[in-house]
């Protein structure tokens, strides 16, 4: 089987983790954390995910010239990944994520992004798009959105099918929605979106028909503990996650990206793709870290047909 082709447009960060009995209340001092410090960023994450489950990943990003940011290119070279395109600007610090974890795998997180908000639509442009051959363009929202739009404008412009993770949560403007291939919210995202409160399967399939509308040919909406909810041509339908025991859930969001397009550049279906992808993300809250928590494509594939 062929490697699907990802391009990666996004952030690095280093997570600076404390995992705590409960998340501190406003001016409270909570005691007795454990603290762990792993490489993250959304855009990092993602396309760690990708690599890890089977994918031929490209990332584009900015880091800084400090000790992150050279721990950040080490370790993406060390998961197989084309670092060509991560950018090192001494004029900024790499991005920094202070994370909160309880005992529930629920978190709190705080981003300084540094190098991440320079990244700029002229990066964009030094990447030769028409020499790579590329299944999917995978992008979030941690970088500057005029970047995410130029880049979603040249890959559309090239027949490139782009995939937008819209966190965190923004407004977005209809003509780059218009451009995306398919946007896959949270419930959050999605009524920021929409003006929809996405608490059940017909409340995401009214804001699904919402996105759909403005243009984007596939909506797939995660609900956490209920699954994705699906709205494409082929498929409409909520798909229900495998039950785990989660103890972190910081990079289930990403880890279901990376999976999603990597499994739909390796031929299945839509469905079985989010089936995939739910199963890699359920995994990835069994563990603590950003990607240190990605799991490996065997193991994926075992949950998937176990």
């Amino acid at each position: 089987m062929t490697a699907p082709k990802i391009l990666v447009i996004g952030s690095s960060n280093t997570d600076m983790v404390i995992q705590t009995d409960r998340l501190p209340t406003p001016g409270e001092t909570v005691l007795g954390g454990e603290f762990l410090m792993n490489p993250g960023g959304k855009g990092a994450n993602q396309a760690v995910a990708a690599a890890r489950l089977g994918g031929k990943v490209s990332f584009v990003s900015r880091v800084g010239t400090d000790i992150f940011g050279q721990e950040a290119i080490e370790g993406f070279q060390q998961s197989g990944i084309d670092t060509q395109f991560v950018f090192q600007d001494s004029t900024a610090p790499s991005g920094i994520a202070l994370i909160l974890v309880n005992q529930e795998g629920e978190n709190s997180i705080a981003v300084a992004p540094g190098a991440n908000g320079l990244l700029r639509p002229a990066d964009i442009d030094s990447i030769p798009l028409n020499q790579l051959v590329i299944d999917f363009l995978l992008m979030q929202l941690e970088v500057p959105i005029d970047t995410v739009e130029h880049a979603a404008r040249r890959a559309h412009a090239m027949g490139i099918k782009t995939v937008l993770n819209p966190a965190p949560a923004q407004k977005l403007s209809d003509h780059l929605i218009q451009q995306l291939f398919m946007i896959t919210p949270n419930e959050t995202e999605a009524y920021l979106l929409t003006g929809v409160e996405v608490h059940d399967e017909p409340s995401a399939h009214e804001a699904a028909n919402m996105l759909q509308d403005k243009g984007v040919e596939i909506v797939i909406i995660t609900m956490g503990a209920y699954g994705a909810f699906v709205k494409s041509r082929d498929f409409t339908g909520l798909v229900p996650p495998p039950e785990v025991r989660p103890i972190d859930t910081t990079a289930a969001g990403d880890t279901f990206n990376g999976a999603l397009v990597v499994a739909l550049g390796m031929g299945k279906t839509l469905e079985e793709a989010v089936r995939f992808a739910n199963c890699a993300a359920a995994l990835s809250t069994t563990k603590m870290g950003a990607q240190a928590s990605i799991p490996a494509f065997a193991e994926v594939e075992g949950l998937f047909y176990g």
